[in-house]
């Protein structure tokens, strides 16, 4: 699954920059990149969890000051945009995880059980 995930979350990435620069027609661009962040972000590591929710926050803002560079700004703000998508896409796929964690923890607390008193 680790090799899945892996390749969804550069797959993301790629169509991210490429949908950026060529418009694709007939193809919803940002809920492929949004299934393939969510895809990508299965088996990510929780320990770049909150890089990765920064970068949800981060990328729209540089997307936006990169808008005004003359020929390419539009370009860049939209490569930008595109990976902020992927970006949560994989934060929603952690944030699950980490809910499942810990639920399951809680329920195991409840059902384990040791008899002190």
């Amino acid at each position: 699954m680790e090799k899945v995930s892996g390749l969804a979350g550069v797959l993301a990435i790629v169509i991210a920059v490429v949908a950026g620069l060529v418009a694709i027609p007939g193809v919803d661009m940002i809920l492929v990149i949004l299934v393939l962040g969510i895809i990508g972000g299965i088996a990510a590591a929780q320990d770049g969890a909150i890089r990765m929710y920064l970068a949800v926050l981060v990328l729209p803002a540089v997307g936006a000051a990169l808008s005004g560079v003359p020929a390419l700004g539009d370009y860049l703000a939209a490569i930008f945009s595109n990976l902020a998508v992927a970006a949560a896409g994989m934060s929603a796929s952690l944030i699950v995880r980490r809910l499942i964690e810990m639920v399951m923890g809680a329920v195991g607390g409840l059902t384990g059980g040791s008899s002190e008193g």
